[in-house]
């Protein structure tokens, strides 16, 4: 097959082959780019999806991007129990093998360092999410056979009352979500806090107070569930959930993300 070559990752040489009947992008095996002690794994991807415009095109497809990234994280995956990849940013796209070295020549020193500063560790997510914010029902006053009018007064309380409510709940996820993140980063090498996400786009139920990424080594991820698990009794009314272990995308550094990224090596 030939065509663009679509990058996953960078990582030293390793012995161990991949699965054989593992596929990424476009349905491509992954191979192996040797360069300066560095190996690049990549798969040949079609230049009328992958080119400059029209992967800009894709990239407003939902569910084409979603297949894309389905398959680039299936790589990753792969490369994560053979060896510690520096993952790439999604659709990182070089025109032939010749500027891909060109790449790695020009960046060795940033890959060489991050890979020296991931090699054995592995990334852990943690969310905490509210999982409702409903407003207390109102108290009836008295007894009544009918619902008795409100006078402006009253509901002008009650809803102060119910403002006051919800500012306590969510102040008291936050000391968790804070406490939880502190814990936590003390116990692993190093932490990164995302933007919470957005429940439109996640589709996660409740309201997403923290977002974290640890760096773990492999070797401590034991001890590291058991300590994220030990919090979940702590927290009536929100819900904690743990992923991983991945590879350490929130640690591979701006410069990995930042170029050769959306068809722009492609020229």
């Amino acid at each position: 097959m030939t065509g663009l070559r679509y990058v996953y990752a960078v990582c030293r040489p390793f012995g161990t082959p991949l699965q054989a009947q593992l596929t990424g992008v476009a349905g491509d095996p992954p191979r192996l780019v040797p360069h300066r002690g560095l190996v690049a794994v990549v798969s040949h991807v079609p230049e009328e999806d992958f080119a400059e415009e029209p992967l800009r095109a894709h990239l407003e497809d939902l569910d084409w991007l979603t297949a894309v990234a389905r398959a680039h994280q299936g790589v990753i995956d792969a490369l994560t129990t053979v060896t510690t990849p520096l993952p790439l940013r999604l659709g990182t796209v070089f025109r032939d093998d010749s500027g891909l070295r060109s790449m790695i020549e020009a960046r060795e020193e940033h890959f060489l360092r991050r890979l020296d500063r991931l090699e054995g560790r592995v990334e852990w997510g943690v969310k905490v999410f509210l999982e409702s914010e409903r407003e207390p029902e109102p108290t009836p006053a008295r007894p009544a056979s009918k619902p008795a009018a409100m006078s402006g007064r009253d509901y002008l309380r009650l809803r102060r009352q119910q403002t006051r409510s919800r500012e306590e709940v969510w102040q008291r996820a936050e000391t968790f979500a804070t406490r939880l993140h502190e814990t936590l980063a003390a116990v692993a090498e190093d932490s990164r806090l995302h933007a919470p996400q957005n429940p439109a786009l996640s589709g996660a139920r409740g309201r997403n107070v923290l977002n974290a990424a640890y760096l773990v080594p492999r070797g401590d991820s034991e001890a590291f569930v058991e300590q994220v698990d030990r919090t979940k009794d702590d927290a009536p009314g929100l819900r904690v959930e743990l992923t991983g272990p991945w590879a350490a995308y929130s640690f591979a550094g701006e410069e990995t993300a930042g170029e050769g990224a959306a068809g722009e090596e492609t020229t």
